[in-house]
C-alpha cells in the first residue's frame, strides 16, 4: 500500500475527529495525538509502504497502549479513525498482520530466519514482499517496522511472557538480517517497551484510583443508612 501526502498535519487530524467525534480519556490522548502525527509523517515519505510487517507494528501499537481504554467496544472504531487521517484503511492493515502472522508462526523462528538470510528463497509470498520492500535503494523505515519484528518472535515464542531484552536482541539479529540498521532498531526497541511499561503503569494506577473512589462514594452511601438504622426510638410515655 503506497500513501501520497498532499495534506497538512492539521487536515489530518480534521479527518480523525470527523471520523471519531467523540471524547478520548486524558491518558491515552497523547498516544492518539502520537501516532497521527507519525502517520500523517510516513504518508510524506515518498520511500514508504505501508507493508504487512509495518502493519503488524502498527496494530500492536495501538492495542498494547490502548489496553483500559473505555468504552472497550470504541477501540475498533478509535483505530479506524486514525488509520483514515493518514489515508490508510484500518481492516486491511488488521488482514495484513493476520496473514504475515498466520503464514509464518506455524515456521518458527529458526526456518524464518533462513529465509530472510537468504533473501526470501522458499520463503511465503506475504515474506518475500516485505524483504523485497526493506531491499529497496528508496525504503524507508519507520519504528512500527521494529515493533513488528518484536511481535512476531513474541508470537512465535508462543506470548507475552517472555524476557523483554532477550526479546529484544533477537530482534535486533533478525532486523540486521533484513538489511534495517541495528541501532535504530534498537533505539525503537527499548523506547517502545519504555513507552509499553509506563502505560502499564499510568492505566494500574488510573484502575486503582478509579476502584478507591468508587470504594469511598458506596461507603458515603451507606452512612445514611447505616446511621437511620442505629437509631433507637424513645418509648412513648
Amino acid at each position: 500500500m503506497v500513501l501520497s501526502n498532499p495534506q497538512t498535519v492539521a487536515d489530518s487530524k480534521r479527518r480523525f475527529y470527523a471520523a471519531y467525534p467523540h471524547v478520548i480519556p486524558g491518558l491515552y490522548r497523547r498516544v492518539v495525538d502520537e501516532l497521527l502525527v507519525e502517520l500523517h509523517l510516513l504518508a510524506g515519505q515518498a520511500g514508504f509502504q505501508a507493508d504487512s510487517l509495518f502493519a503488524m507494528g502498527l496494530t500492536q501499537v495501538f492495542d498494547n497502549l490502548m489496553q483500559g481504554f473505555k468504552p472497550a467496544e470504541r477501540q475498533k472504531e478509535l483505530f479506524a479513525a486514525i488509520c483514515s487521517g493518514a489515508g490508510l484503511k484500518a481492516d486491511q492493515l488488521r488482514k495484513d498482520a493476520k496473514q504475515l502472522r498466520e503464514h509464518l508462526v506455524p515456521h518458527g523462528e529458526a526456518e524464518i530466519k533462513s529465509w530472510i538470510e537468504q533473501q526470501g528463497q522458499g520463503a511465503p509470498d506475504v515474506l518475500k514482499h516485505v524483504l523485497q520492500q526493506a531491499g529497496r535503494s528508496d525504503f524507508h523505515y519507520s519504528r512500527l517496522h521494529a515493533v513488528g519484528l518484536m511481535g512476531l518472535l513474541q508470537d512465535l515464542s508462543g506470548g507475552d511472557d517472555q524476557d523483554p531484552q532477550a526479546l529484544q536482541e533477537r530482534a535486533h539479529q533478525l532486523g540486521h538480517s533484513m538489511g534495517l540498521q541495528k541501532d535504530k532498531l534498537q533505539k525503537d526497541m527499548g523506547l517502545y517497551a519504555s513507552n509499553l511499561e509506563k502505560m502499564s503503569q499510568a492505566v494500574e494506577l488510573l484502575e486503582e484510583t478509579v476502584a478507591a473512589e468508587r470504594r469511598k462514594r458506596e461507603q458515603r452511601q451507606g452512612e445514611p443508612a447505616s446511621a437511620a438504622t442505629g437509631q433507637v426510638s424513645e418509648p412513648a410515655s
